[in-house]
């Protein structure tokens, strides 16, 4: 380690690495620091039976963002993966998103007329005025059908509540598809990087220095001239010891195995949509790179409260941690030399699209270098 950088940057996920290999490309120095054993944030994979395994939950990279697709193919090449999940309920399988296959399964109807026709139907039947709740908002965008089936157990295991006593805000709207695609994304460009994510991260810091298991408030007291400037990207009111409140998240859990199976799904996403089962999908992670390995691994993916200490996924942007978030803006505005970066500095959830156009956006403002 040298005694002085230009930039110390904390966490080495995925807009760390945006920022250090600009950084490394006009000559700044970069120090990355992160308090986990490995780099590449919630995007790390793990090679398990010859499988990368999504450590942190399935990542399926897709954008519309034609400068995020050229960058992130100057790190790794992409295969054709196709997000195209399948929806359990019971025994019943349906394709998501809601789309002209989910209709004919469920109901048997063949046409888009006829589906819109069954969703209109069930709608009217309801007779929702304004909803009240969450159940009722849903009701009235689906019908009765595809709510119960498809959305009443899933929601509420994400968020660990009846559906009545969620608010209507949540489900601003449930897409639904009149052809039959199972494609998930709209988006022009998807795939998974071949190789892992954690491959293409490790191209992106290249040779810069990082330090794992090193944690930030420890480091700085030791080293507190380390850098000219931070670039921070953990949680924003950790950096303030949550002196005005603490920000609220939703977790995750997840319990992987290996199965002396070549395939034990038939696909790399299942949800599990009844309520009874107590974990929301199973990744198979095999077939994001059409894997044919002797052995599999899955994934359940268990949706948690969030207490501190506990790994934060989701920000639970209701109007009291807006404002709570918002009073610590205010004094992030006023830091002289530290810049807080990425999901958990800014306390948003982004896709990993969007999280690099935003490390793009702060390469601009930190060192005038315009990504186009």
């Amino acid at each position: 380690m040298n005694s002085h950088y230009d930039y110390l940057i904390v966490g080495a996920g995925i807009s760390s690495a945006v920022f250090a290999h600009e950084a490394a490309q006009v000559g700044k120095s970069c120090l990355v620091i992160d308090r986990r054993p490995h780099i590449a944030g919630n995007v790390y994979c793990e090679e398990v039976e010859g499988i990368n395994v999504h450590k942190y939950g399935a990542h399926i990279f897709h954008t519309s963002i034609r400068r995020v697709w050229d960058y992130v193919n100057r790190f790794a090449e992409f295969n054709n993966y196709v997000n195209s999940p399948v929806a359990r309920y019971k025994d019943e399988l349906y394709n998501m998103p809601f789309n002209m296959n989910t209709f004919n399964r469920m109901w048997g109807v063949v046409t888009p007329a006829e589906a819109q026709a069954k969703i209109a139907e069930q709608v009217a039947a309801e007779g929702i005025g304004e909803p009240a709740n969450l159940e009722e908002q849903a009701l009235s965008l689906v019908g009765r059908d595809v709510y119960v089936k498809l959305v009443k157990g899933y929601t509420e295991k994400q968020w660990g509540r009846d559906c009545k006593d969620l608010p209507a805000s949540i489900i601003k709207r449930l897409p639904c598809r009149f052809r039959y695609d199972n494609n998930y994304f709209n988006d022009r460009w998807q795939g998974i990087p071949m190789g892992g994510y954690t491959k293409m991260v490790q191209a992106m810091f290249g040779d810069t220095e990082i330090l794992l298991n090193t944690e930030y408030r420890e480091f700085i007291a030791q080293n507190p001239d380390i850098a000219d400037r931070v670039i921070y990207c953990g949680p924003i009111d950790e950096f303030y010891d949550f002196k005005l409140g603490t920000l609220e998240y939703r977790s995750l859990r997840f319990e992987s195995e290996v199965l002396d199976e070549q395939n034990h799904q038939g696909n790399a996403v299942v949800n599990y949509t009844e309520r009874e089962v107590p974990y929301t999908r199973i990744i198979e992670h095999k077939h994001f790179e059409y894997g044919e390995q002797p052995k599999t691994v899955i994934t359940r993916e268990y949706p948690a409260d969030w207490a501190p200490g506990d790994e934060p996924y989701y920000p639970i942007n209701d109007e009291r941690n807006t404002k709570l978030y918002e009073q610590y803006a205010a004094l992030a505005a006023e830091e002289g030399k530290v810049v807080f970066a990425g999901r958990l500095g800014g306390y948003k959830y982004y896709d990993m699209d969007k999280a690099i156009d935003a490390a793009f956006d702060l390469v601009e403002r930190e060192l005038g270098v315009t990504i186009s």
